[in-house]
């Protein structure tokens, strides 16, 4: 009879020799039960367990370092005491610290050191101002003769990796931790870079994940939390982002305990962030007519009597707050370029139905939309971008991305990189917002990118604005070169009202915008005659029918123009039928992934905008039917939506097609017969 033997853990072992190497060191590590500082334990209490709960994320070793900049980096090591337990990746290469459903992967965290203290330092991500963190995962076996045999992953963990995690490199001991190899394995660290593609990996499962988030705590706060409207559910999280954002050195990020739900008046929960909001938008020198209406708008729902009512020692509003924290945090501090209040937006919306016509106006545009518009109004680094119907801010957000990537590929001094990238921010983008719920969210949005809220206007684009600076240089022209639009379905002609006032006050440039095609098929004869009387329409480009899945059904087409330059019957325009994108969209509210790439999509968007640019020539995945170069009548106004003609006239390949299909007909009918007549005899 076969008995089975169960390998004993040896993490005692494992735990007494990497122990011994940081006393050899002389460092000042602390074990499991230890404190560092009063900010990491408390990072570590509040974050999610390794078993799904909070409180029990407990390090078997914990270090904080200084390298030769006195900046500091906490060391967080896990030890394991099996032959294959140091870490699992997925199949591209990351620590696999998620499941296919975006969720966390419990087995893994709890069963691999690598896993397990990459666990631990997003702890640190999400709940302290530290951002470079180095996680260490140790393990071994002893073999036949007793002998111990080790393994060690060193991962640095970071900001600018999104908390997935990098390996730094093949080490045999915990040398590089003494002070003398310090300062050398950080400037090693610092090296790490991640490619373009991993990065892009990278953002679309944080995306993914922010988008579980969100609908996770909104369908929270929906149930759970009484007597709060959508408008309010809005406020509370940009509220809650701004209070904990802080400054370095100047504005503390708010904690959960500072909030003490005191029924003291001016002490209560809503007094707390109003005040810290205040503290935030003082230092970042916003100006006042704006903070004024930012906090105007924020305090009606912090300062209201029910959310500030206290039961059980704690106030809705704190509840919300921690909820919120709790569920997003990582997300804004790690500094993703999404459009991450469209997405807050869209979840938060999601529960009104579409019924309100008002609310039918506001559809956000898909972030990969919103980078094909950007791309093809040809923005980049000097461009000066406008969209007079903002929302959220997605397509400036999109915008800001593109022109803050040219100039990091194009700028090599660091000095004149740092100047571009807060002129771009705070000079070369503008957007207009007239509703008020919606304008908050692109306020927030850009502050969230790092500032580039400026100059987002609340005024109504068509009545009031005068096509200068808002903020800054309010005497000044804003020198617009790159229109970008998805305009609300009930504006006049559809929204070609926003695109004939934009492109009539722009000198030169390009236009790209995403709206009802029954605005170029009819819907807006007038708009468009005066339009091409001034700027020429350079492609049509029909969008996939259920590009805004799950918010609307309409058929639309994005339209691109060439600014200040008459449109002539026989300028060639181009048409492209790109209802085939490549991605394959569901509306299922508990997917994990309702946009998957199941046809190179991302090749199909790229040769969208090399078509538009260069012409035929680029065609490779497209076909004769989906692109065709034809022309317009200036004087029409209804005939933008053209598509491939297709050739009735039958050619003597046809006939002979036609005549070979009839006789194998014919034939096969004859052979039929004779099987029939033979059966028969």
């Amino acid at each position: 009879m076969k008995i089975k033997t169960t390998v004993q853990s040896i993490e005692p072992n494992i735990a007494d020799l990497a122990n011994g190497w940081l006393k050899s060191y002389k460092l000042p590590y602390k074990l499991e039960q230890e404190s560092v500082n009063a900010e990491i334990d408390k990072a570590l209490s509040d974050y999610y367990s390794k078993n799904g709960g909070t409180g029990a994320n407990r390090p078997d070793a914990k270090i904080l370092l200084q390298n030769k900049y006195l900046e500091y980096f906490p060391i967080l090591i896990e030890y394991k005491g099996y032959k294959d337990k140091l870490v699992k990746l997925d199949s591209d290469g990351q620590v696999e610290n998620r499941t296919s459903k975006n969720e966390p992967n419990f087995k893994n965290i709890n069963s691999y050191a690598v896993n397990g203290a990459v666990h631990y330092a997003n702890a640190l991500l999400h709940h302290t101002s530290y951002i470079d963190i180095i996680a260490i995962g140790m393990t071994g076996h002893k073999d036949e003769t007793g002998k111990i045999h080790h393994t060690i992953g060193v991962y640095y963990v970071s900001k600018s990796n999104l908390g997935a995690g990098q390996k730094v490199g093949e080490y045999t001991d915990f040398s590089f931790l003494d002070p003398k190899n310090f300062d050398s394995f950080i400037d090693k660290v610092k090296t790490l870079q991640l490619t373009p593609e991993e990065l892009d990996r990278l953002k679309e499962q944080r995306e993914k994940e922010i988008d579980l988030c969100l609908v996770k705590l909104n369908n929270d706060i929906y149930q759970n939390e009484k007597g709060l409207g959508e408008n309010d559910r809005v406020y509370l999280v940009a509220a809650s982002i701004i209070a904990t954002l802080g400054i370095p050195g100047k504005v503390a990020p708010l904690e959960k305990s500072d909030l003490k739900s005191s029924t003291e008046i001016g002490n209560k929960d809503g007094d707390i962030i109003v005040r810290k909001i205040k503290a935030f938008l003082d230092n970042k020198e916003i100006p006042v007519e704006k903070k004024n209406l930012i906090l105007r708008t924020l305090e009606n729902t912090l300062t209201t009597e029910n959310i500030n009512k206290v039961e059980n020692g704690e106030s809705q509003l704190k509840r919300v707050f921690t909820k919120i924290v709790d569920d997003l945090g990582i997300y804004y501090k790690i500094g993703l370029t999404t459009d991450f209040t469209g997405k807050l937006f869209n979840e938060m919306y999601g529960w009104l139905g579409f019924s309100q016509d008002k609310l039918n106006d506001v559809v956000l545009t898909p972030s990969y939309v919103a980078n094909l518009l950007v791309k093809l109004a040809r923005v980049n680094k000097d461009s000066y971008v406008w969209d007079f119907a903002t929302g959220s801010a997605g397509l400036l957000v999109a915008a800001m991305n593109e022109m803050l990537n040219d100039a990091r590929q194009n700028i090599k001094s660091p000095q004149e990189l740092t100047q571009k990238e807060i002129k771009i921010k705070t000079e070369q983008l503008l957007g207009l917002e007239l509703l008020s719920s919606v304008y908050m969210l692109a306020i927030l949005n850009m502050i969230l990118m790092g500032d580039g809220s400026s100059n987002i206007l609340n005024i109504d684009s068509i009545k009031d604005f005068d096509g200068k600076y808002g903020f800054g240089k309010t005497d000044s022209k804003f020198p617009a070169d790159a229109f970008i639009l998805n305009p609300p379905y009930s504006a006049l002609g559809n929204g070609m009202n926003f695109v004939e006032k934009a492109l009539g006050m722009m000198n030169k440039g390009y236009a790209a915008i995403i709206i009802q095609n029954s605005s170029g098929s009819g819907k807006a004869i007038d708009y468009n005659k005066r339009i091409l009387a001034k700027h020429t329409l350079l492609a049509s480009i029909k969008m996939p029918v259920d590009i805004f899945i799950g918010k609307s059904s309409v058929n639309t087409n994005i339209y691109v123009f060439k600014v200040n330059e008459k449109h002539h019957k026989d300028d060639v325009v181009k048409f492209i039928d790109f209802s085939n994108d490549g991605y394959t969209r569901a509306n299922r509210k508990k997917s994990s992934n309702n946009l998957k790439d199941t046809d190179q999509a991302k090749e199909r968007y790229q040769e969208v905008v090399d078509l538009v640019r260069f012409g035929k020539s680029k065609l490779k995945i497209f076909t004769d039917r989906e692109y065709y170069e034809g022309s317009i009548d200036p004087n029409n106004g209804a005939d933008w939506n053209q598509s491939s003609p297709i050739d009735t006239k039958p050619t003597l390949k046809d006939f002979k097609k036609t005549v070979g299909e009839y006789l194998a007909w014919e034939i096969g009918v004859i052979l039929k017969h004779q099987n029939v007549d033979n059966l028969g005899k």
